[in-house]
C-alpha cells in the first residue's frame, strides 16, 4: 500500500467557500511576490547606492531583454500548469503524473535553448535599443552572467508552477523566502562590501546562485512526496498527447509574452533616447510599480488554477463565481494601491535614485499611469480566467494587438508630435483600456466555460 503524502499545504479549490479558498491560495502567492519585489528593491537599492547611475541604468534597462526569453518559456509553463490542474480536479492520477514529468522534461530542453538564445541575442538587443555607450558594458556584462545561469530561473519557475497547479502555494512561499534572504545577503556581499564591489556582475551572480539553491530545495521536496504527484527522474518522458495540450494552452501565452516584450523594447528604445537619467528614473518607477502587481499577479495566478480545477471537476457555476470574485478583488486592490502611488510617487522614487533629473522622470511616469491600474488589473485577471478555461488564444490576440502593435504605432507616431517623456508613459493607460474593452466583451458575450467559439 502506498503511503499518501501529507497534503495539508494544498488548498481544496473545488469545494468550500469560494472567496476563502481563493484567498487561502492567493495570500501565500501574494507574500511570495512581496518577497520577490523586496529583494528586487534591495538589488536596486544596493546598486543605486554602492554603484554609479550608469550601473543602475544598465541593470534597469536589461529587464525587458530578460523577459523576452523568460516570458516565452514561462508562458509555456502556464499551459503545463493548466493541464495539471484540469487532470487534478478530475482526479485523473495517471495523467497528473505524466504531465508533471512531461513538464520537467520540457524544462530541461527549454533551459538549454534559453541559454543559447539569450547569450546570442544579448549584445544585438542592447545595440538595437540604442543603449548609451556609458551603460553598454555594464548592461552586457549583467546579461551574459544572467543568461549563463538562466536554467536556474526556468527550473525554478517550473517547480513553482507545478506546486501551485496542485493547490500548494505555501511551499513556493517558503522557497521564495529562502531565495530572497540569500539574494539580499549576496547582494550586500558582492556589491556593497569593500572586499568585492563587483557592481552589476555581483548583482547578477547573486540572482543566479539564490535561484539555483531554491531549485535544489524544490527538487528535494518534490522527489520526497509519497504519492502520485512525486517527481521521479526515471519517469521523465515526452508524451506527445500531453505536450500537444501543453503547447495548445501555453504557446499562445509564451508568444504573447515574447511579442509584448518586443513592444516594450520599442518603448525602452525611446526611453533610452532621453538619456541615462530617463533610464534610471523609469527603472526606479518599475520597482515601485512592481508593488501594484502584487494583488494583481497573486489573483491572476490563482485564477487559472481555480478555474481549471473546477472545470475538471465539472463545477462550472463555481468556476464562474470564482472568476467574478477574482476580477473584482484585483480591480479594487490595484486601484487603491495606484491612488497611494500617485500621491507618494516622488518620495517612493527617491528610495532608489537621488538625482533630481532621474526622480523627475520617474515621477512623471508614475503620475501618468497610476490612476489607471484598475484597467491593468482587469486585463491580467480576465486573462487568468481565459487561460484557466483553455481560451489562451484570446488574451494572446488582444495583448499582441494592443500591448505590442498599438504601443509601437502610438509611441513612434506620437513622439513626432509631442516629443516629451510623458508621451511615452501614456502608451500604457491607452493600451490597458483597449484590452479591457476586448476582454470584457468576450467574457460577457461568449460561453467561455463550455463552448470554445465566441457567439
Amino acid at each position: 500500500m502506498i503511503k499518501k503524502a501529507n497534503t495539508h499545504s494544498n488548498v481544496n479549490l473545488t469545494s468550500g467557500s469560494i472567496p476563502g479558498g481563493m484567498l487561502a491560495f492567493a495570500v501565500p502567492v501574494f507574500f511570495g511576490q512581496l518577497l520577490q519585489q523586496f529583494y528586487n528593491m534591495v538589488d536596486a537599492w544596493v546598486i543605486g547606492n554602492f554603484a554609479d547611475n550608469d550601473a543602475f541604468a544598465a541593470v534597469s534597462s536589461t529587464g525587458t531583454t530578460v523577459f523576452l526569453i523568460i516570458g516565452f518559456f514561462s508562458g509555456i509553463a502556464v499551459g503545463g500548469s493548466v493541464i495539471i490542474s484540469r487532470y487534478y480536479g478530475a482526479q485523473d492520477e495517471e495523467n497528473v503524473t505524466k504531465t508533471i514529468h512531461n513538464n520537467f522534461f520540457m524544462a530541461i530542453i527549454a533551459s538549454i535553448l534559453a541559454t543559447i538564445i539569450g547569450l546570442t541575442i544579448a549584445p544585438h538587443m542592447l545595440t538595437w535599443m540604442g543603449t548609451p555607450d556609458s551603460v553598454m558594458n555594464d548592461a552586457l556584462l549583467y546579461l551574459r552572467i544572467y543568461f549563463g545561469g538562466i536554467s536556474t530561473v526556468i527550473m525554478y519557475n517550473i517547480c513553482m508552477s507545478i506546486m501551485r497547479a496542485l493547490g500548494d502555494s505555501l511551499h513556493p512561499l517558503y522557497y521564495l523566502l529562502f531565495s530572497s534572504i540569500v539574494n539580499i545577503a549576496l547582494d550586500l556581499l558582492f556589491v556593497a562590501h569593500p572586499a568585492f564591489r563587483w557592481g552589476v556582475a555581483g548583482a547578477a551572480i547573486a540572482t543566479v546562485i539564490s535561484q539555483g539553491l531554491s531549485v535544489i530545495l524544490c527538487l528535494i521536496r518534490m522527489c520526497r512526496i509519497n504519492d502520485y504527484t512525486r517527481l521521479d527522474p526515471k519517469k521523465l518522458k515526452y508524451h506527445s498527447y500531453i505536450m500537444k495540450q501543453v503547447l495548445q494552452q501555453g504557446l499562445p501565452s509564451g508568444i504573447q509574452n515574447a511579442v509584448i516584450t518586443v513592444g516594450n523594447l520599442v518603448i525602452q528604445k525611446n526611453i533610452n533616447s532621453f538619456g541615462a537619467y530617463a533610464m534610471s528614473g523609469q527603472g526606479a518607477y518599475s520597482k515601485i510599480e512592481g508593488f501594484v502587481f502584487l494583488p494583481i499577479m497573486s489573483m491572476s495566478m490563482a485564477l487559472p488554477t481555480f478555474i481549471s480545477q473546477n472545470i475538471g471537476a465539472g463545477k462550472y457555476n463555481r468556476a464562474r463565481k470564482g472568476a467574478a470574485f477574482g476580477i473584482l478583488f484585483g480591480i479594487i486592490t490595484a486601484e487603491i494601491t495606484g491612488i497611494l502611488i500617485y500621491f507618494f510617487a516622488e518620495n517612493a522614487i527617491r528610495i532608489f535614485v537621488d538625482t533630481p533629473e532621474a526622480i523627475q522622470f520617474g515621477t512623471i511616469h508614475a503620475r501618468t499611469t497610476s490612476l489607471f491600474y484598475c484597467l491593468l488589473a482587469f486585463s491580467h485577471c480576465a486573462a487568468g480566467v481565459m487561460r484557466g478555461c483553455g481560451r489562451s488564444v484570446i488574451p494572446m490576440a488582444g495583448m499582441l494587438l494592443f500591448w505590442c502593435g498599438l504601443r509601437i504605432i502610438y509611441v513612434t507616431t506620437a513622439l513626432n508630435f509631442f516629443p516629451v517623456y510623458r508621451t511615452i508613459a501614456w502608451a500604457y493607460p491607452l493600451t490597458w483600456s483597449c484590452t479591457t474593452v476586448l476582454f470584457l466583451i468576450f467574457l460577457i458575450r461568449s460561453d467561455w466555460l463550455h463552448d470554445p467559439a465566441v457567439r
